[in-house]
């Protein structure tokens, strides 16, 4: 590509996926019979990339060491968080860096590649609770979720950390997933299929495996355990792990809850990564989300998956995307980057849409979602070097972070 940024992807990326091969391959196929870029001009408005932005830019809000997530806190509008790969998190109040960081547990995470300090999240009642939890590979390379308590509103206490679920992954440095998202009391954390090509130990589709899924926990000890399920998860007294709430996922990195789309109905957005040929994004309701298989690693896109170790039959009642597209877009894509669907009243190009870009791209794009096919989907004539992850603050504004350092707010221009 020509960039330090992508060659710093490539041997020491803050997130990922291990690029796949970019626009090498002959143009795929979606849907059985329309290609990508047929497919593409029915369902976009490529005359939106020459409107500057269409009435929004980015500005700079500070620079970070290789920056994975940024978040707000209820109850405390004025602070916005910023996790880096290596295990801090900084914090900025009323736009200023502070001096020492939220959190740092970089002797606990095990960083490089795809591994590293991937998000963090609040309860709604953190104010009363002070609790807040935090999503990283530790220095084995398992997936863990650990429960921290705050000291103050820009200090966590230390020796707060309380275990809450470890996931083994140990065959391969990719594919950890990594987004954690409250809704209501619940936690949501999605992880990856365990890494390699093809999903060779078929945990997407194993029921039993805690890999390639979206999980559902409610994260307060109970019982003497370190976390409880709901009883309505929908493997409960069924075959299959309990904590899980759907299935057939390669690696979800980032996923978020619409709730301005259907105030009171909220859905899910998960924005999947693809192997070779196609980045998806799947949309459905929370309570269509309950046991939904999103296909991998019998589909990728619309496409049934062939290659690698790709034998596994159609399971048949699969959820598909929303979105599908192919990696010779925009000059070259690789790997989805999943944003929020924009509430912020001070952008009204944006509002009711959703924000996403591509990792090898930069370029920021938008669509307007449906449970059964996007519309509209766009350049927003905006790029960022690298983007590694979308955050959405308190009131509701919008952060996009580099792996080169910066990191974004999506302004009025």
């Amino acid at each position: 590509m020509g960039r330090r940024a992508v060659l710093s992807i490539v041997f020491a990326t803050a997130t990922l996926v291990a690029l796949p091969a970019c626009g090498t391959a002959k143009e795929p196929k979606t849907g059985g019979s329309t290609d990508d870029r047929s497919y593409f001009s029915r369902h976009s408005d490529e005359k939106y990339d020459r409107n500057r932005g269409g009435g929004v830019a980015l500005r700079r809000i500070g620079s970070f060491d290789s920056p994975t997530y940024v978040t707000g806190a209820p109850g405390y509008p004025k602070l916005l968080f910023v996790v880096e790969q290596a295990g801090r998190v900084e914090v900025l109040r009323g736009g200023r860096r502070l001096r020492r960081p939220f959190l740092d547990i970089r002797g606990l995470v095990g960083e490089g590649g795809e591994r590293g300090l991937l998000s963090i999240a609040f309860p709604p009642d953190y104010g009363r609770t002070r609790r807040f939890y935090a999503y990283y590979t530790d220095n084995a390379g398992d997936i863990r979720v650990d429960e921290f308590r705050r000291r103050s509103a820009t200090r966590a206490a230390r020796g707060s950390r309380r275990k809450v679920i470890v996931i083994p992954h140990p065959l391969n440095s990719n594919h950890n997933g990594g987004q954690l998202q409250f809704l209501g009391k619940l936690l949501y954390l999605a992880t990856g299929d365990g890494g390699s090509g093809g999903d060779p130990p078929n945990n997407a589709q194993n029921r039993d495996s805690l890999l390639g899924k979206l999980l559902r926990i409610d994260p307060r000890p109970s019982g003497g355990r370190a976390y409880s399920v709901p009883a309505d998860n929908p493997f409960v007294g069924r075959p299959g792990r309990d904590e899980i709430y759907s299935y057939g996922l390669r690696n979800p990195y980032r996923f978020s809850f619409d709730t301005v789309t259907a105030p009171g109905r909220p859905r899910i957005a998960i924005a999947d990564v693809g192997q070779n040929r196609f980045e998806e994004l799947d949309y459905v309701t929370v309570g269509g989300a309950r046991g939904a298989n999103f296909g991998w690693d019998a589909f990728e896109g619309y496409t049934p998956y062939t290659e690698d170790n790709g034998d596994t039959p159609d399971p048949g009642g699969t959820t598909k995307p929303i979105l599908a597209y192919g990696h010779g877009r925009d000059g070259g894509s690789c790997s989805i980057i999943g944003g929020y669907v924009a509430g912020d009243r001070r952008l009204p190009a944006l509002r009711g849409r959703y924000l996403y870009a591509d990792l090898c791209s930069g370029q920021l794009r938008s669509l307007v979602p449906h449970l059964r096919r996007a519309s509209g989907d766009r350049r927003l004539g905006l790029r960022v070097d690298s983007p590694t992850s979308f955050g959405q603050d308190g009131r509701g504004r919008l952060y996009v972070a580099s792996l080169d350092g910066p990191v974004y707010r999506l302004v009025p221009r």
